[in-house]
């Protein structure tokens, strides 16, 4: 384990959770900026979001990449939902969305309180059906990675989409620029990333919350913070240890917060997915590239 140049170990911890004779693969690149992994274990593929050139892209284990939608209306995070479909970000649309199992694209929300959505970010589903997703600006400061607009919304936030009546309700209103999120494994608790401290001289940290009755967020604290780069996007293994992006790979976090050890990753890492028939392969997207690496642990989202 000492011998991998890919380890950076921070905790005696760590061994039991990564392989030392494993090799960081990359599977695509050519990209130019990769986001938003999702691993589709009934087709066995990995879908990923490639934002500035306005596509999605599909990889299947024989080695084979593909477009899976182009244009994408700028697709960031995804994740799929209890039934199996797709849930996307869309920065161009401003606006979440669900596709179908025939292909058609339901609009599941582009405005609050009568106002446009900033660009949404990254979605996670719990078990219930409802869906949570940040809401930063990413997608209307420039041209790039969405459309250049102004920000209709006063504050940037986190919110929250009712199962049965379609609702959308904000659940934090107090980000800087929120990102990432993901539920523990239990899902009595949800983590949100706040990468603010890229324009603000604010922490690079991560937040929990408590969730209350699986609709309200309550009782706000610090959980971790990273000591290069932002957290973007992040996931949990069966244990509750959080593996997030960083700048200079992948950082993981014991329950308790304490950083076990990092992935070097030759790129900014954006964000990252368990996946393959066992979920132990971890799938990261990072800069132009896509990369993977077996683990010693199993991812715990769903699906």
């Amino acid at each position: 384990m000492a011998d991998n140049p890919l380890y950076d170990i921070r905790d005696e911890r760590f061994g039991a959770l990564v392989i030392g004779s494993a090799a960081l693969e990359e599977l695509y690149c050519g990209c130019r900026w990769t986001e938003g992994p999702v691993w589709f274990s009934d087709l066995d593929c990995l879908l990923w979001s490639d934002i500035p050139n306005e596509r999605m892209m599909r990889w299947t284990p024989d080695g084979t990449v593909s477009v899976f939608r182009s244009p994408s209306n700028y697709v960031n995070g995804n994740t799929r939902d209890r039934q199996g479909r797709l849930i996307s970000c869309e920065h161009g649309g401003r606006r979440v969305t669900r596709t179908e199992t025939d292909g058609s694209i339901t609009v599941l929300a582009d405005s609050y309180k009568g106002k446009r959505l900033n660009s949404p970010n990254d979605v996670v589903v719990r078990s219930d059906g409802s869906i949570w997703f940040t809401d930063p600006t990413y997608g209307i400061l420039s041209d790039y990675e969405g459309h250049k607009a102004e920000s209709e919304q006063p504050t940037r936030n986190v919110y929250r989409i009712d199962p049965s009546s379609g609702a959308i309700e904000a659940v934090v209103e107090d980000f800087i620029q929120p990102n990432g999120l993901a539920f523990s494994p239990d899902e009595t608790k949800l983590y949100i990333a706040d990468s603010g401290s890229a324009k603000h001289a604010v922490p690079r940290h991560i937040r929990v919350f408590d969730v209350v009755d699986g609709r309200r967020l309550t009782n706000s604290r610090y959980f971790c913070s990273l000591d290069v780069g932002n957290p973007d996007g992040f996931r949990f293994d069966v244990s509750g240890n959080l593996w997030t992006s960083a700048g200079d790979g992948v950082h993981c976090f014991a329950p308790d917060g304490t950083l076990l050890g990092k992935i070097k990753v030759p790129q900014t890492v954006s964000n990252l997915t368990f996946g393959g028939p066992k979920k132990n392969r971890l799938f990261i997207t990072a800069t132009r590239s896509v990369y993977s690496i077996y683990t010693k642990t199993n991812g715990a989202q769903f699906p």
